[in-house]
């Protein structure tokens, strides 16, 4: 379907084009309070400013009353009226759409009315409704906020249960009005999506239990229970429990408790909002049908609660915990077919709501068991379906003689919805609801809407037609999304959060969502792209462009050349393809390049434009949507085959057609590439022109629109989701349930594992025997040598066995916590055996000697490198500088030699981590033949070896041809023919017969001389081939010694042979993706690429049987779920299981989360949730790194707070630099207090676009001042790096200034995750700018700005130090000089320049300066010389105050360094 025709340009606002779904609103509040939505206004924030709030009379009552600033005075005593009054003047609002004053509740909130005010006062007997449920309106505006929501209640966590108790009986109180409800109901979605907190999910899961089923209609209780009999016995507890509890007298009435009834009573209340509150004039006669949109009348308010309310059922439904004892709930009152039948379903503002009911409708029939949470066969499925359907043809045969003719009818032909409702109108109201309640016993037979006939026929027809399978649905979709969402209204998302019903659930919610943004940054980068073409329609009434873009070019031809049958069962082509010819003359040679650089599998966007003859009026262009503003008709994806040059030419051919020696530049201008279209998209589309007549949208293509790589692979993802949908066991099982969130949480843990390496070979990793020790603090080690005998002076490399029970489950547990336990039940310490043995001689060359670690790994990353060894799930959190990489290098290089035969995967999130983490493995004693680098950035490794595919198979052929040469010598020296060196078969045949007898008969003869210390030397037979090594290799002065650096020598020739066997393959196979493939498919023991790469070439890795045992990912918690989940799954099951024997995932969740630029998907949607994050949330055990190398220990302890005990290393204690001041700084991290600049701080020229002029001056860091003020004097120069502080995420500097731009409301600062990553980027010197009002209140940051802020708010300087060099301790601050503000900073930096230039001007010209010296020896200068002779002023104002200000983007962040 496309998009709506409507034509028209009209201006284009081009600063706004990045937020194009956010229109701001002055004068109304965001509606992020809404659902799920893809359209928000923007906050009051953007017109309101710090003075405002401390003007605003919340503010004053809040410095009364319980706000803790630094000049905090003695607070009034507690008042409830105050709350009353608070809560009904500034919390309350009545007849708006919004449920609260956004602005009122913000400022409360920052305020921090609920950590200092409501709970410290709270009293669950004596506290007023209004103290409860402003509360509620203050935890709902924290998850609103995205900060910890729960956090304040844990110093009083008896109270907690209290209070929950207090908020379940608050509509007991009073009468709720329609906003009061709605915030009622968001409380209760905000505290059943917070299940993995302890506080909260004990009541919340009350109201989910077994007791719930008490509210129940008889018949769809006898139902339940003969469907789940195990369920029966369950019951009669919870009956008999709750006949005790009346006998003791505690109620007299079983439907009195509040787990009984809270959910249906809630239900009910729903039903009635919907049927008479929200549209209050309307006649309510019974099944009446009414033209939904001729009635104007809405209650706004009451729509939000219903589009609430289907959040919240969702919700249950969709976590397993809930939706057990929820679905018969919600089933036994008809809920969702009634909904269907409701007005506000069929309304124009009901559209949101419909989209919703649907969502609902599916989670109600999901295909699972849900008592055994075992998803559903598609079989299953459908024999459950005939089943049902058996049993009702045999009820009306028995008992329903209006269908005996359905009882005798085949199930394929009545199962569908019209044959149904058709088979049902033969019945009178009567007759229907007697078969829906009492014999069906679907309903009960007092449901007030059982009187309505179409409700009846809803509620049986649902139940017993065929339902679509989701997997039908999704294969039926177009992969690349057609751009028909314009943006206007709201869209039903799912969401992301703990738990997933099943692997299907989890992949559908993600395909959903992945595509829907995708959908939404495609949009986006056309509404960039098509203004700058500048259409017009020409004389001829024809679309032409006056303009170019970048990213989108002209169709000169576009074709359709083939289009394929069917394949069997499907009714979409099996492959469509098209033409497409453009040209690229008008481009300059860089962005030609970029044309050019068009590859197989790259996807680019066709698109229709037609353009009004008139263009819209500015009053019009306003009104208009962005496709009608943009004349924009249609949009089609389409993924290219090849391109060709204007000669036909064949253009970037990786398959191996094109040979590297042949390629050539492309010629001419005109381009033709050859796509595949979406063929479900195209099978819709001919069916629309075939069926409704529709115009043939294919002969409509006049633009041809390319993205941006990086930002591209959205149909890969979608594919590959698609794809494993129709998989089946994708997940290993070891890691299955933990995956979906339920079970063990430590199950995948290695303890828990059975197939376990008892003994372990740790190579390099220990630097000594103290360092064993070091690392098993409550153990105790007993070192032994290789015969079992005790060593007294162990030295590495190590072997250790682990201690094990007599069910060989382990012992030595990784914890400090689980070995105290340990500890209890032995009174001596567990005792583990390390094994010190003297490795064999690798060779008497420099090369066969191997790389070895330095680092002195701490306990807690060799509990890493322990999990990471052994099979299951490894978490570890890397706090910033605690080691993450070189921890990642040494599991790689332990596993390297302990499984030598296992293949291990390499994810990242960026190229750079990939490169850093791939550069150090080659540091370590892993082969370079062994080692492989996927993707686009491998150009970047700071390495002279080229690890590309290409580059390791030209390594593998040219060491082939030394190897060999090698051979051809050993033969020499043995005086033996050469030509043995011809191949490697022939190489591999004069290894057995003359190199390997050789040796045989050597040993044979060794042992029978065992005490001659000259028989090595005499007798080695390979002693003329290693005559050319660096020193000797016999003594002839020990038998041992010499027959050791023997077999040092067998291993080197051993080694040369074993490597010319793995160079056959590449002899064998003469093209080159042949030998690629080969290489990575079975060559490579370690393979690394990008989740991106992964995910882009799935289906390649697939096809090419890609095996891999061990999955290693680094920056895990910046990688969106679903591109985690796609890296598990890039090799197909080993009959029917997984390969997968470990996972370690490495990341830190107290830092940034992956990217999502929607805030619809990212606060909604919780899209931004890594795969590591939620294991966090779940309690998966996880190993967390305790000690920092980066910076000054004073500058960890900003961010330290964050973790469990992060302390620091010892080099950070004793190095030099870490003890030495930073020279002309007084202190080694300060807070500088900014005021407004100008009389202006913070400003938004544009939306979510923030400057602060004032910061920006006061730095000297923006680019627009880095150009013009201190790029041209040396003395200034430019920084290393100017950038946002998401942006460097990863990186670190020795100095960082930092500006938190915001003045206003702290904003997206707020997130503590962004206050670490900003605090521990500097390993030196941290120097923040901000407004210090704004931040020191901020409840989420206390800890960090309460360390700041015990030091002077003005720039310290010591101006005595000139130069970078001090050997002032850092302790020592020196003479200080504290800047004032803008005005003396530009004086100093003047000044300081001036006096340099007058320096270094009189050094290098003496004679052109008149100088007069009085007693004091000082010098005037009058004037200054060019060296042309010319009058020039050497520093004119390089800091001037008069200067035009500067504005600088955050680039859609608030914070930048």
């Amino acid at each position: 379907m496309g998009v709506t025709k409507i034509y028209g340009t009209g201006v284009y606002d081009f600063r706004r084009h990045r937020v194009a779904e956010y229109p701001v609103v002055a004068e109304a509040p965001a509606l992020t309070e809404k659902p799920p939505q893809s359209k928000l206004a923007s906050d009051f924030p953007s017109s309101i400013t710090l003075t405002d709030i401390q003007r605003d009379p919340l503010t004053t009552i809040a410095a009364e009353n319980w706000a803790i600033t630094a000049d905090s005075e003695i607070k009034k005593p507690f008042s409830p009226e105050l709350v009353k009054e608070i809560y009904c003047s500034e919390l309350t609002v009545t007849g708006r759409r919004w449920t609260v004053p956004l602005q009122r509740v913000m400022i409360l909130e920052v305020s921090q009315y609920l950590e200092n005010y409501l709970w410290p006062n709270f009293n669950p007997e004596s506290s007023s409704f209004e103290h409860v449920m402003s509360m509620m309106l203050m935890v709902n505006e924290k998850f609103r906020e995205n900060v910890a929501a729960w956090i304040c209640f844990y110093n009083r966590k008896d109270m907690f249960a209290s209070f929950l108790e207090r908020v379940l009986h608050l509509k007991e109180e009073r009468s709720l009005t329609i906003s009061e409800k709605t915030n009622y109901l968001l409380f209760m979605i905000n505290s059943f999506q917070s299940l993995e907190d302890e506080i909260v999910s004990e009541t919340s899961m009350r109201l989910s239990g077994l007791e719930s089923w008490v509210s129940l209609s008889y018949g769809r209780l006898q139902i339940e229970l003969c469907l789940n009999e195990k369920l029966i016995k369950k019951w009669k507890r919870v009956v008999k429990r709750v006949k005790d509890t009346a006998k003791q007298g505690k109620l007299t009435d079983v439907s009195t408790i509040v787990e009984a009834n809270f959910l249906r009573n809630l239900m009910l209340e729903f039903l009635q909002v919907l049927d008479m509150e929200v549209f209050p004039l309307k006649s309510h006669e019974s099944g009446s049908v009414i033209d939904a949109n001729d009635i104007n009348d809405i209650d706004d308010g009451c729509v939000l609660y219903c589009e609430r309310f289907m959040e919240f059922l969702i919700d249950l439904l969709s976590q397993l915990p809930t939706r057990r004892f929820i679905r018969p709930l919600v089933s036994d009152v008809g809920l969702v077919s009634n909904c269907h039948l409701s007005t506000l379903h069929r309304h124009e503002k009901g559209k949101l709501f419909a989209q919703l009911v649907d969502l609902l409708k599916y989670y109600e029939g999901f295909e699972i068991d849900d008592h055994k949470g075992r998803q559903m066969t598609d079989d299953e499925v459908l024999q459950a379906h005939y089943r049902r359907f058996q049993a009702f043809q045999l009820l009306a045969f028995k008992k329903i003689p209006k269908l005996r003719e359905l009882s005798l009818t085949n199930i394929g032909a009545i199962d569908k919805r019209d044959n149904l409702v058709k088979k049902l109108l033969s019945f009178s109201t009567d007759e229907l609801r007697d078969c829906v309640c009492r014999k069906l016993k679907l309903l009960s037979k007092d449901d007030p809407w059982s009187e309505r006939v179409d409700f009846l026929h809803e509620v049986m027809v649902s139940f017993f037609e065929k339902q679509k399978s989701q997997k039908e649905a999704i294969n039926a979709l177009p992969l690349v999304p057609s751009i028909n969402y314009s943006g206007e209204g709201c869209l039903a998302l799912p969401k992301l959060n703990l738990q997933f019903l099943t692997l299907h659930d989890y992949l559908l919610r993600n395909f959903n969502l992945f595509r829907l943004e995708s959908t939404y940054e495609i949009r986006e980068d056309i509404q960039e792209a098509v203004p700058h073409l500048l259409s017009y329609i020409n004389s001829e009434g024809e679309t032409a462009f006056r303009g170019w873009s970048r990213m989108a070019v002209p169709i000169k031809e576009f074709k359709i050349t083939e289009v394929k049958q069917p394949n069997i069962g499907e009714a979409k082509p099996s492959a469509v393809t098209a033409e497409i010819t453009f040209s690229i003359s008008s481009y300059k040679a860089q962005i030609r390049s970029e044309w050019n650089a068009l590859k197989e599998h790259d996807v680019l966007f066709l698109l229709s434009i037609h353009p009004s003859f008139q263009p819209l009026s500015t009053e019009e262009a306003e009104k208009a949507t962005v496709p009608q503003r943009l004349g924009l008709q249609f949009v089609r994806g389409c993924e290219i085959i090849e391109i060709r040059d204007e000669e036909g030419t064949l253009m970037n051919d990786f398959t191996g057609r094109i040979k590297r020696d042949e390629w050539k530049p492309p010629k001419g201008d005109l381009r033709s590439v050859t796509v595949a279209l979406d063929t479900a998209q195209y099978h819709m589309d001919i069916c629309d022109v075939a069926e409704k007549g529709e115009a043939n949208i294919y002969s409509t293509f006049n633009i041809l629109m390319r993205r941006k790589p990086k930002e591209n692979n959205f149909k890969a993802i979608l594919e590959s989701i698609r794809d494993l949908m129709n998989e089946t066991c994708i997940v290993p099982d070891w890691l299955h349930d933990i995956f979906l969130g339920y079970g063990d949480p430590s199950a995948a843990q290695w303890t828990n594992r059975p197939d376990l390496l008892e003994k372990v070979d740790f190579k390099d990793t220990f630097l000594d025997a103290a360092h064993v020790k070091e690392s098993f603090p409550n153990y105790q080690v007993h070192f032994v040598n290789p015969d079992g005998s005790d060593s007294s002076n162990p030295a590495p490399p190590f072997r250790i066995q682990f201690p094990t029970d007599s069910k060989r489950r382990f012992l030595y547990v990784p914890s400090s916590e689980t070995s105290n336990m340990v500890m209890e039940h032995d009174s001596e310490k567990v005792e583990v055996l390390v094994e010190a043995y003297i490795p064999p001689d690798p060779g008497p060359y420099p090369q066969d000697q191997p790389n070895k670690n330095s680092v002195r790994f701490t306990p807690t990353q060799v509990q890493a490198i322990i999990s990471g060894i052994q099979p299951g799930l490894t978490m570890v959190v890397g706090p910033p500088g605690t080691g993450k990489t070189d921890t990642a290098v040494q599991i790689l290089n332990v596993l390297y030699h302990n499984c030598p035969s296992q293949r291990t995967l390499i994810i990242t999130h960026s190229n750079q981590a990939l490169n850093d983490l791939f550069e150090k493995i080659m540091e370590r004693d892993v082969p370079a033949r062994y080692l492989l680098r996927l993707g686009q950035g491998e150009q970047e490794l700071a390495t002279d070896l080229d690890f590309s595919r290409q580059g390791r198979v030209n390594a593998m052929l040219v060491r082939r041809l030394v190897l060999l040469s090698e051979v051809e010598r050993l033969a020499h020296s043995l005086q033996l023919p050469e030509d043995v060196a011809y191949t490697c078969e022939t190489a591999g045949y004069f290894w057995l017969l003359h190199v390997y007898s050789r040796w045989e008969q050597f040993l044979v003869a060794g042992a029978e001389n065992h005490g001659n210390p000259t028989f090595v030397q005499d007798r080695f037979p390979f002693k003329e081939f290693f005559s050319n090594t660096p020193k000797p290799v016999f003594t002839g002065l020990s038998y041992e010694e010499d027959m050791r650096a023997a077999k040092g020598c067998f291993q080197h020739l051993k080694t040369m042979f074993q490597e010319l066997e793995e160079c056959r393959a590449f002899e064998l196979l003469k093209s080159t993706v042949d030998r690629s493939n080969y290489l990575m498919t079975k060559q490579a023991k370690v393979v690394a690429m990008t989740c991106t790469h992964a995910t882009l070439k799935r289906k390649d890795f697939l096809n090419l049987g890609f095996k891999y045992d061990n999955l290693l990912m680094e920056e895990s918690a910046q990688i969106l779920e679903i591109e985690t989940f796609i890296p598990m799954l890039l090799q197909r099951q080993e009959d029917g299981y997984a390969r997968l024997k470990r996972c370690i995932l490495i990341g830190d969740h107290h830092q940034l989360p992956p990217v999502v630029k929607n805030m619809a998907f990212q606060k909604y949607s919780h899209m931004d949730q890594s795969l590591f994050t939620r294991f966090v949330r779940l309690g998966i055990p996880y190993i967390e790194l305790n000690a920092q190398g980066r910076a000054r220990p004073s500058l960890a302890t900003l961010y330290n707070w964050r973790y469990k005990e992060l302390g620091d290393l010892p080099s950070v204690k004793v190095k030099d630099i870490f003890l030495k001041a930073n020279a002309g700084f007084c202190f080694d991290f300060q807070l500088i207090d900014v005021a407004d600049y100008h009389g202006r701080g913070e400003s938004a020229p544009s939306p979510w676009f923030y400057q602060n002029e004032g910061e920006a001056e006061y730095k000297l860091l923006i680019r627009d001042v880095l150009n013009r003020r201190c790029a041209p004097f040396n003395l200034i120069g430019l920084p290393h790096k100017v950038t946002t502080v998401d942006k460097f995420q990863g990186q670190q500097n020795d100095f960082v200034l930092l500006s938190l731009v915001r003045t206003r409301f702290v904003g997206h600062l707020r997130d503590v995750r962004r206050l670490v990553v900003a605090m521990s980027r500097a390993r030196l010197g941290l120097y923040v700018f901000c407004r210090r009002l704004l931040f020191e209140q901020c409840y989420e940051l206390q800890p960090t700005f309460q360390i700041l802020l015990r030091r002077p708010q003005q720039l310290a300087l010591n101006l005595c130090e000139t130069t970078a060099y001090t050997d002032r301790c850092v302790e020592d601050t020196g003479p200080v000089q504290l800047i004032s503000g803008l005005e003396e900073m530009a004086e100093l930096v003047n000044y300081q320049i001036h006096q340099v230039y007058q320096a270094r001007a009189i050094s290098e010209h003496p004679s052109q300066f008149t100088v007069s010296e009085d007693g004091s020896g000082s010098m005037d200068v009058d004037r200054v010389f060019s060296a042309n002779g010319e009058d020039t002023d050497m520093v004119h104002d390089v800091y001037s105050n008069g200067s035009e200000p500067v504005s600088f983007s955050m680039d859609e962040d608030d914070t930048g360094v």
